[in-house]
């Protein structure tokens, strides 16, 4: 995975995360070391993405901090929620984790009016 991937993924996963999270759960869910995670989440911090964290409690990003809106309408919405339904449904296991990311990735950058489209997009 490169760099700014995961990057992009630390602050993904923290943005979605209802608790702080340890560098050690974090490395677990995007799979590298927790080396790598304390190496990430300072490049981060140096580049003033609000991550806060305390030795034994964990990390979070903090409230406010948004990636630039996507712009959607609702039918693109459906389109990708159901689209990425479709190819979770295939056989290949590395596209039915990267259909979920992706599933995962857009709900948390919608805004809240339209986060409801991409579970209740019919089939």
């Amino acid at each position: 995975m490169r760099r700014a991937d995961r990057l992009f993924d630390v602050i993904q996963t923290l943005r979605s995360a209802k608790r702080p999270m340890t560098a050690a759960a974090l490395a677990e869910a995007l799979e590298v070391t927790v080396r790598t995670i304390y190496r990430d989440v300072a490049t981060l911090q140096a580049r003033r993405v609000p991550i806060e964290g305390a030795p034994g409690v964990g990390y979070v990003l903090r409230k406010g901090f948004d990636l630039p809106p996507l712009m959607f309408t609702v039918d693109e919405v459906e389109a990708i929620a159901v689209g990425a339904r479709m190819v979770r449904r295939l056989r290949d296991q590395a596209l039915q984790q990267a259909a979920g990311r992706v599933l995962d990735k857009v709900t948390v950058v919608l805004p809240q009016s339209l986060r409801g489209h991409m579970t209740d997009a019919p089939i």
